[in-house]
């Protein structure tokens, strides 16, 4: 399936391409395309939990998808299984690790030729993806861009106490939890009752979903933004792109907090019980950008992965701290394109 899509420098066109994951699952992954030509080799997007490749594509501005195709880049986004355009499922992100990025890379080098790819990954697609390099399951990935989070999950303490006593409770009674509630109006009783006490606790906003995207997934008010970054367009667009995430999710996130590191499931085979217990299995060249105002996971995290990466490969490895900005408005924000896509574009192409 091919798409036109109209940008603000101009039209793209997305041709979405099926593939499989190496547990069967079906995934996708949509090549952009434009009237500039492609003089750079491919990369790959990797969208968080509970949203879908289309994250990377703000409704109405710029966006580093735009950017990247004017710098001469090939445009890859994947759709794991954490995405809101495939049907739910109980995913860990060891089954990311394993069985979907190597599968999403090894479907982007047969269909390009390429013998390597650069990667800009999000949220948990990029502990996910980064928990799949650094057990030498990506060894074609040269130059890894990594947003909010990658091996080291550090949260805010409401955040910690939200993972630790609140989803063991949640758990009980139901399977997901789902931003979208805060637009549509959900029909089970305590799903009504929680959207109900977020919005007594959350009167930052007059959307509905953005407070519930704020307790689902931060401490802040609001958590993955900045209203000030935000447009009146982008923000009225972003209530449709969260969905479901399941609470065995954020189980593994409540261990990984605890422990201070992603903690795989064990569920899976090919992960090692600690990631980051000995040198990394890859090549890659790290750059970790943090947003200095991020309530999802604080910069902290970035930099403890970057303090384990430059322990085994001195002065390879790069880290960012960007003022301003939060979690997910480096990529949706309105100046992004003037304060965070140079900075993502550089590290890209270093």
């Amino acid at each position: 399936m091919t798409t036109t899509r109209v940008a603000p420098d101009g039209a793209t066109h997305t041709e979405v391409i099926p593939f499989r994951a190496r547990d069967g699952m079906a995934l996708n992954l949509h090549h952009v395309t434009s009237s500039h030509p492609v003089t750079r080799g491919p990369v790959l997007l990797v969208h968080g939990a509970g949203v879908r490749a289309d994250i990377f594509r703000t409704a109405g501005q710029p966006t580093i998808v735009d950017a990247l195709l004017a710098e001469g880049w090939d445009v890859w986004l994947e759709n794991w299984r954490a995405s809101i355009d495939l049907p739910p499922n109980r995913w860990n992100l060891d089954q990311a690790a394993v069985h979907d990025h190597p599968a999403a890379v090894a479907t982007v080098l047969e269909h390009t030729g390429a013998d390597t790819l650069r990667a800009l990954i999000h949220c948990q697609g990029s502990s996910s993806f980064a928990l799949s390099a650094v057990a030498g399951l990506l060894p074609q990935v040269d130059t890894i861009v990594s947003n909010a989070m990658s091996l080291h999950p550090v949260v805010p303490r409401l955040s910690a106490f939200k993972l630790s006593r609140v989803v063991p409770l949640v758990a009980l009674a139901m399977d997901y939890v789902d931003p979208h509630w805060g637009k549509t109006a959900p029909t089970g009783f305590l799903q009504r009752r929680m959207v109900d006490a977020v919005r007594l606790t959350h009167r930052e906003c007059g959307s509905g979903a953005c407070r519930m995207v704020s307790f689902v997934y931060g401490a802040g008010h609001p958590a993955l933004w900045s209203h000030e970054n935000l447009s009146s367009g982008s923000h009225t667009w972003l209530a449709d792109e969260f969905g479901p995430v399941p609470l065995t999710f954020f189980a593994q996130m409540a261990r990984s907090v605890r422990a201070g590191r992603i903690v795989p499931t064990g569920s899976v085979p090919g992960l090692p019980d600690d990631p980051v217990a000995g040198p990394p299995r890859t090549d890659a060249r790290f750059a970790l950008v943090a947003g200095r105002d991020n309530l999802c996971f604080l910069p902290e995290s970035q930099e403890r992965t970057y303090d384990h990466l430059e322990r085994h490969a001195p002065g390879r490895h790069s880290v960012h701290v960007v003022e301003g900005y939060g979690h997910l408005d480096v990529f949706m924000g309105r100046y992004a394109p003037r304060d965070t896509f140079p900075l993502i574009l550089q590290e890209l192409a270093r």
